[in-house]
């Protein structure tokens, strides 16, 4: 495998609404570890549509792993152009970070949101470039925007064998409770007095709350 989409949910249908969220770290440690026997395999392009949520921090989990793995790569493939012109300050400015680092960028559309016309545009190019998906989705937590790409990566998978890999809740419960164990174990008196209390609150804890309110001729091949 050497193209590999990444996405999942947004961060607001995780409860999340602030970069300083203490479960994003988790997220990103799931993303990566997934990502590291692929990039063992050859693995060179990570591609995500760059909304905010999974999308990013999947962007971040691989600008962690690219020391250890030269060869991989960052794309963002967005719908529309000037996707974040709507976001807070905060969130654009943290997109723009994350621009400023990837190895490709581009828009399916090169016009503004005008329709959901230009999402299946961008949702047939994700899926042209890449040979599987790494999604961030949990089905117990009801329907919410992950699902369809879900349903599309199935459809593709038995139509010529697209790779479907999923995260779920549980999986990243797991390892923020690896990194409560650990950081009991290092505290002085066993507790965590001001230190990773409620790791997972509002979005994570118990489960995911999920809900549902072309033109690239270089790069990622």
């Amino acid at each position: 495998m050497k193209n590999i989409l990444v996405t999942g949910y947004r961060a607001h249908e995780l409860g999340i609404y602030s970069n300083k969220h203490k479960g994003i770290p988790y997220i990103r440690q799931a993303i990566a570890s997934r990502l590291i026997p692929l990039a063992e395999e050859g693995l060179e392009w990570v591609i995500t549509p760059g909304q905010y949520g999974v999308d990013l921090w999947a962007c971040e989990a691989v600008f962690g792993l690219k020391r250890r793995y030269p060869q991989l790569k960052c794309s963002i493939i967005t719908a529309y152009s000037r996707q974040e012109e709507k976001w807070s300050e905060e969130k654009q400015q943290y997109y723009r970070q994350i621009l400023q680092q990837v190895d490709f960028f581009a828009e399916a559309s090169k016009e503004p949101y005008t329709g959901p016309w230009q999402f299946k545009a961008r949702d047939e190019l994700l899926f042209r470039k890449t040979d599987g998906i790494l999604l961030v989705y949990d089905e117990d937590a009801g329907e919410a925007s992950p699902k369809f790409f879900k349903e599309r990566a199935l459809k593709k998978q038995a139509q010529d064998g697209y790779a479907y890999f999923s995260i779920g809740a549980e999986e990243i419960q797991a390892i923020a409770a690896e990194e409560q164990s650990a950081y009991i174990d290092e505290s002085p008196d066993g507790s965590l007095d001001g230190g990773l209390d409620d790791n997972l609150d509002d979005g994570l804890d118990g489960g995911f709350d999920g809900r549902v309110d072309d033109r690239v001729d270089r790069g990622p091949r």
